[in-house]
């Protein structure tokens, strides 16, 4: 059989794997929503426990980034990573699961060279890229009078 570009196509798409962005789509939210859900749970829980409003929101937000670190460590976060796919990627939990999962991976190397150099090597950018924007975004802001 002599294969020309038809041809060629006609079998590429055969054997392409099939989109999965509905399924993606669908446990981005569920499991997004859910993360969500639980931060607002959180926050109700402190909010009737006596906290103020403010810290209500840092105690929630401590709450979520030890349990994303909790569920790293059990191995838990990947698997629900595996379902929900974009849906982990919530800055608090996503976050705290890009500083634990490399301290993690690399702590046989050592507590400086393995754990507390590599814990930042996903994060990191994200903080710095993070710190930069709102220095310029503050000043821009300060220039126009806001």
């Amino acid at each position: 059989m002599r294969i020309n570009k038809q041809n060629y196509r006609d079998y590429a798409e055969r054997r392409a794997p099939r989109s999965q962005m509905g399924r993606n789509c669908l446990g981005a939210f569920l499991v997004g929503g859910g993360i969500c859900c639980l931060g607002q749970l959180l926050l109700t829980l402190w909010q009737a426990a006596g906290l103020d409003e403010q810290a209500a929101g840092t105690a929630e937000s401590v709450t979520l980034v030890a349990l994303g670190a909790l569920l790293t460590a059990l191995g838990v976060y990947d698997d629900l990573a595996a379902v929900g796919r974009a849906g982990t990627l919530i800055p608090i939990t996503g976050f705290s699961n890009a500083v634990a999962a490399p301290a993690l991976e690399f702590k046989t190397e050592g507590l400086v060279t393995g754990t507390a150099v590599k814990m930042f090597s996903i994060a990191g950018p994200v903080i710095v890229f993070g710190l930069a924007a709102s220095t310029v975004y503050g000043l821009a802001l300060c220039l126009i009078g806001g």
